[in-house]
């Protein structure tokens, strides 16, 4: 066997294999033949340079071979890169939805168990009884959207649920829109708010026309009884009461208006009447006496209202419980400060008080049963503002303080003035 001659060098067949591998790896398919027939070309070019300038032939062929792979790889690159984006488009193309109805449920599913009672409230809960299903019947008014009927239902807690109605008279149902339907068949709560309903059963009742209110029933007025007059007449009772009655009490006035006191006088709890109407004139002669009027009387407050007079007419003066005659009387006239009065048991007190327009002076009820009020008279004056004048007559010995407020006539809780006396009373 001949021996190969020293210095002589061959070019290793497994570096060739190794550099076809290497490109094929790092190009596609296609490019992967054009460069292995690249490479076997420049192998060839190697050969032939390494004799002349004795390089080794594998240095020799991966410079040949650099400038081709380095043009070729961006193209390869971008090959690829065209179709990745290609399919990427591919992907999110959508395409035209076809002009065709929705689908319906046709079909009624096979009978489930009926709904207990306690299953009802969870299915009729706002926001309860997710998962619920079984066999019942459901009211409410129908409503369309999408071509698809809906059953609105107020739940429990007066909160709307909402049902889809599938089954065969799916396509049915919407012709019933706004009208109140009961449906029965299975009913499905897929949400805290809603669900859906395979109908077996329905019934629809068309919307109720809108009725024109009726005609204001005019209020036929009655005459009041003696029992409803003892009522009007009563403190903090007979509000809202109206009717023809007679009614009789002392006149008074404030301001320009005439009214009645038929109880509680020249109290907090005094119960009047403000005359009005074609029958209130020609009262001003009659101011401070006795007089019946007759109307239309209308209680708005437990303190008294308004009459529309009729008929009046004056009336003797009751007589006075207690005379003045033969007794000691002490007078205190104005509202001045730190004023005081001493008298003796069973002796009268009189006290004058300017009044004035559309105000009146009155006392505690508690205070005027304690001190023994008796009167308390209004006095009219032509020249100059009126006087209420209260009268007492104290049973009981003792040191009292007496406060009268001067407050709006006909609303006794609006107080614009306060006056305080000091009444001792001895043995």
């Amino acid at each position: 066997m001949a021996k190969a001659k020293a210095g002589a060098r061959k070019a290793p067949a497994a570096s060739k294999k190794t550099l076809k591998l290497g490109l094929i790896k790092n190009a596609s398919k296609k490019m992967a033949k054009a460069a292995a027939r690249v490479v076997k070309a420049a192998t060839k070019l190697a050969k032939a340079a390494s004799v002349a300038k004795a390089m080794p032939p594998k240095v020799a062929a991966l410079k040949a071979v650099a400038p081709v792979v380095k043009a070729a790889l961006p193209k390869a690159f971008a090959v690829k890169k065209g179709a990745q984006s290609a399919e990427a488009a591919k992907l999110s193309f959508q395409a035209p939805v076809p002009d065709k109805p929705l689908p319906r449920a046709s079909k009624l599913p096979a009978s489930g168990e009926p709904l207990t009672k306690r299953e009802m409230e969870q299915l009729l809960t706002a926001g309860a009884g997710r998962g619920v299903e079984g066999e019942g019947s459901l009211k409410g008014r129908l409503r369309v959207k999408d071509g698809f009927p809906f059953l609105a239902i107020i739940g429990r807690d007066k909160r709307e649920l909402v049902f889809l109605l599938q089954g065969p008279d799916q396509e049915v149902l919407p012709a019933y829109a706004d009208h109140k339907v009961s449906v029965s068949g299975l009913i499905k709560k897929t949400t805290n708010y809603g669900g859906t309903v395979d109908v077996r059963k329905y019934s629809a009742k068309k919307p109720e026309a809108e009725a024109a209110p009726p005609p204001p029933v005019e209020v036929k007025l009655k005459y009041l009884s003696p029992g409803e007059i003892e009522q009007l007449c009563a403190a903090g009772m007979g509000a809202g009461m109206r009717g023809f009655a007679t009614m009789r009490g002392h006149l008074e006035m404030t301001g320009d208006d005439f009214f009645l006191v038929t109880s509680n006088g020249g109290t907090r709890q005094q119960v009047s009447f403000l005359l009005q109407g074609k029958g209130a004139k020609g009262l001003r002669k009659f101011v401070g006496q006795v007089v019946q009027v007759t109307g239309v009387v209308d209680k708005t407050a437990g303190w008294g209202g308004t009459v529309q007079v009729e008929i009046h007419e004056p009336r003797p003066s009751e007589h006075r419980a207690v005379s003045r005659e033969a007794m000691a009387i002490s007078k205190v006239e104005g509202a001045s400060a730190g004023a005081a009065a001493e008298l003796v048991v069973n002796n009268g007190l009189a006290v004058k008080l300017l009044e004035r327009a559309g105000y009146t002076w009155a006392i505690e009820p508690t205070v005027a049963k304690r001190i023994g009020l008796r009167e308390a008279n209004f006095v009219a004056s032509s020249h100059g503002p009126a006087t209420r004048e209260f009268f007492f007559t104290p049973r009981t010995p003792g040191v009292f303080e007496v406060e009268f407020f001067l407050a709006k006539a006909f609303m006794p809780s609006q107080v614009s003035k306060t006056y305080k006396l000091t009444v001792s009373v001895r043995p």
